[in-house]
């Protein structure tokens, strides 16, 4: 709650200093090259070819995970999207006239998506990924529009008025937030990087907006870099409860163990490395990245492994000796590895002894930078309320793991999770019952 209130005052402060010395001194955005007079009648809107590239890149955005509406009528919004401020409304994007985006021109739909100013000058939350597809080339954002107006089913539908607490519900500190701390650029090409290297830091960086749940936040809940040149991007995040892991190349707890094929198999089939997708990873995975072409995922998956290792934690011995000797500690039943008991009796069955896993069918806990990342929260929600992989074309069928939060005190949990932190040649810092209670209570379980 300390923190809440110390976040909340730091975000109405930065409003408040960014009213003070931009006021009289912002535009709408940052300019493009589109046409003024393009809305959904004219022809350019309803091409064909770019109603068939603008489908491609909803889902390389994964628009359907926010804006699908809860009885599943595509893109009718109304989800709600947790933030720590109270829940956020998706919007209806389809062309409905009245409660959806019919109205927009292609102009004032580049200023929605690109830099989070709505039709009628209301400003959007960040919830919304503006700051990331801010990224997105002209050419772009006239395909996804295109789609948007002609390949999707108006639907009559009006999602809940999203209502936070003052100071938040005040929209017009939002244009000062965003010229705070927002991107507000198209990517550029870098010319020392290949072809390939380009294609993924675009994704990466715009479309994919990987940095919205994988790079840490800001006192104004903005994240601390949208490229590689942050020390902050990619290397992790709590979002919603769930702990987005580090994605740079830190051997541990991070992309530096798994190959580029490792990435882009994961991203295709949920599965790579030993690991599954898990938490809001799942439905990435189901209704976006599996869906993308095979240069473009290969293209993610060389941009990742550029980058080099940040904010490293924890290590991995992949030596014979420290899984031997874990596996003797459960054979033996040793009192002094606390969790080895709970381990075997409710874990080694799926996990195996050696926290190897079974491929395609159980995550191995041996080497896992999931396991062994500095934030604990994902492993131990997993342990507690459970999980399913995905369902992809062409992977493995989805397996779902239970949740113990029945069978487990917090103890037990927090001796479990902190023994395979430590098992195997893992070697991350243990975990406190007290951290198991915290989040217990926060997600209601």
């Amino acid at each position: 709650m300390e923190k809440s209130i110390r976040t909340s005052r730091c975000l109405a402060a930065s409003i408040l200093i960014g009213a003070a010395i931009l006021t009289g001194a912002c535009s709408q955005g940052a300019g493009d090259n589109l046409p003024a007079n393009v809305d959904a009648a004219s022809p350019l809107a309803n091409d064909p070819k770019l109603i068939a590239r603008g489908e491609y890149l909803a889902k390389a955005g994964d628009c359907a995970a926010c804006h699908d509406a809860a009885d599943h009528t595509p893109l009718g919004g109304g989800l709600a999207i947790n933030s720590p401020f109270g829940p956020i409304y998706a919007s209806n994007i389809t062309p409905d006239s009245t409660y959806g985006i019919g109205r927009y021109t292609l102009r004032e739909f580049s200023q929605a998506i690109r830099f989070g100013r709505r039709r009628d000058g209301k400003r959007l939350y960040p919830a919304m990924p503006y700051p990331s597809l801010a990224n997105v080339s002209d050419a772009d954002v006239v395909a996804l529009y295109a789609y948007l107006m002609h390949g999707v089913k108006p639907a009559a539908k009006r999602p809940p008025v999203t209502e936070l607490p003052f100071p938040f519900n005040q929209r017009w500190g939002l244009l000062f937030w965003s010229f705070a701390f927002a991107n507000r650029d198209q990517y550029v090409p870098d010319p020392k990087q290949s072809a390939q290297w380009n294609r993924g830091a675009y994704l990466v960086q715009g479309f994919g907006h990987c940095g919205a749940c994988h790079t840490p936040r800001g006192p104004a809940y903005n994240e601390l870099g949208y490229s590689e040149a942050s020390p902050w991007f990619l290397t992790g995040a709590v979002n919603d409860h769930w702990s987005a892991p580090n994605l740079t190349g830190d051997p541990a707890s991070g992309l530096g163990r798994w190959s580029a094929e490792d990435i882009a198999r994961f991203l295709r089939t949920g599965h790579g490395a030993g690991a599954m997708a898990f938490g809001a990873m799942a439905p990435v995975i189901e209704e976006s990245t599996q869906h993308l072409s095979a240069p473009d995922l290969e293209a993610i998956a060389a941009y990742l492994k550029s980058l080099p290792a940040k904010m490293a934690y924890g290590s991995f011995d992949n030596d014979q000796h420290a899984k031997v000797q874990t596996i003797r500690s459960l054979g033996t039943g040793e009192v002094e590895r606390h969790g080895a008991g709970v381990y075997l009796s409710f874990c080694a069955r799926c996990h195996e002894a050696d926290g190897r896993g079974q491929p395609g069918k159980v995550a191995a806990l041996a080497g896992s930078p999931l396991v062994m990342a500095e934030d604990a929260t994902s492993t131990l929600r997993i342990v507690i309320e459970g999980s399913k992989s995905p369902a992809t074309e062409g992977g493995p069928a989805p397996q779902e793991m239970p949740g113990f939060h029945d069978q487990l005190t917090s103890l037990q949990i927090a001796e479990v999770v902190s023994f395979i932190r430590n098992a195997w040649g893992n070697h991350a810092a243990p975990i406190s019952e007290r951290e198991v209670k915290t989040l217990r209570a926060a997600i209601h379980h």
